[in-house]
């Protein structure tokens, strides 16, 4: 129908624009909402250090980027406070910012160990 194929489509163009991405900037960061909760965590320790008002600004922009692995988790079946308090713990206690949120697995993984990635230039224009 022509809906299945406005959606082939969709899916061709979002394809190319990440094979593009990756041709003009090769970086890329951790997958699965772990980039996000890495930026999290620093914020949060880094708002202790503000003084006044601006410090609830850095924890509410924090928080935000929370709703990425949050909505991973969900999607995928998960308990999302779990796996992101799990995530998080991981993250901190280990000192990898690589973990994330592995849809396929229904677990948290290490985005770099099972290959998980986004590109940098897609992660810019997100945030």
């Amino acid at each position: 129908t022509k809906d299945v194929l406005k959606e082939i489509e969709r899916n061709l163009v979002d394809a190319m624009s990440v094979v593009r991405n990756v041709i003009l900037d090769p970086r890329v960061v951790p997958g699965g909402g772990a980039s996000e909760l890495a930026c999290s965590v620093f914020l949060k320790q880094e708002s202790d250090k503000v003084p006044g008002i601006e410090q609830y600004a850095i924890r509410g922009f924090s928080e935000a980027l929370e709703t990425i692995p949050l909505a991973l988790a969900e999607n995928s079946g998960m308990n999302p406070i779990k796996t992101l308090t799990e995530a998080r713990a991981k993250q901190i206690n280990e000192s990898n910012p690589a973990f994330g949120v592995d849809c396929l697995a229904a677990t948290v993984s290490d985005m770099d160990k099972i290959e998980i990635f986004e590109t940098l230039a897609s992660k810019k224009q997100q945030l």
